[in-house]
């Protein structure tokens, strides 16, 4: 018989990590494949935490917080409670770290602008160097690899598109029908750019200037193993 999430009973604060993550499965009713996807990690990494042969790493623990949006102090210690909530009075300057957004920056067509809302704020990252007021979106893909891994985040700064552009800088460039992330280069036509990828697998790809939409500069690159 399925236990109804707002039965179950949570763990008490002397419980080790691995019950407080048994019981966010439970809660948010993934099993382990969901619950990985929806973290981030492959299955086979949360079955090895699960069954306790690997302990679960801070890179586990952040991606927990980040993605699922759970108190670190909770899952760590198991005081607080899994999802705090934050009044609409309280000033974002109270809150610590960058804001990372719900948002995969290389999928959809809405303007990015448009989707920095609270609603999608789902957790927030403090790293020495990382500008606390700039956006931090996730990356799908693997277009950019090495540079950028599939899954990881990047902090990112809207440009003006008058701006001078940084040749062989890492952008999100908006277009009218997609998002890409990509090294941009200075083409032999100035009305045009070439968007280059890391992953020689993938051809370069020229754009007419006038219609990108949207520019922002990638600022920081956090791979998996990053600090919430």
């Amino acid at each position: 018989m399925e236990v109804s999430p707002d039965r179950l009973e949570m763990p008490a604060p002397e419980a080790d990590v691995l019950a407080r993550i048994r019981y966010l499965i439970r809660l948010t009713r993934h099993n382990q494949a969901s619950f990985g996807k929806a973290i981030g990690v492959d299955a086979a990494s949360v079955s090895r935490v699960l069954s306790g042969r690997t302990a679960p790493s801070e890179s586990f623990l952040n991606r927990i917080v980040v993605n699922l949006g759970v108190s670190k102090k909770w899952l760590r210690e198991g005081s607080d409670v899994p999802f705090p909530r934050v009044s609409a009075k309280e000033s974002t300057k109270e809150l610590q770290g960058a804001p990372v957004y719900n948002i995969d920056v290389t999928a959809g067509t809405m303007p990015l602008s448009r989707m920095f809302t609270e609603e999608r704020i789902i957790g927030r990252m403090s790293l020495p160097g990382l500008n606390p007021e700039l956006p931090i979106v996730r990356v799908s893909g693997d277009s950019m690899i090495p540079k950028l891994t599939p899954g990881c985040y990047i902090s990112i700064r809207p440009m003006s598109l008058d701006a001078p552009l940084s040749w062989g800088q890492i952008y999100v460039v908006v277009l009218p029908d997609f998002r890409l992330v990509k090294y941009v280069r200075r083409h032999a036509n100035p009305d045009y750019v070439i968007l280059h990828s890391a992953n020689p697998d993938y051809d370069d790809i020229e754009v007419c200037r006038s219609d990108i939409e949207g520019l922002y500069i990638v600022e920081n690159i956090i791979n998996h193993d990053f600090v919430a």
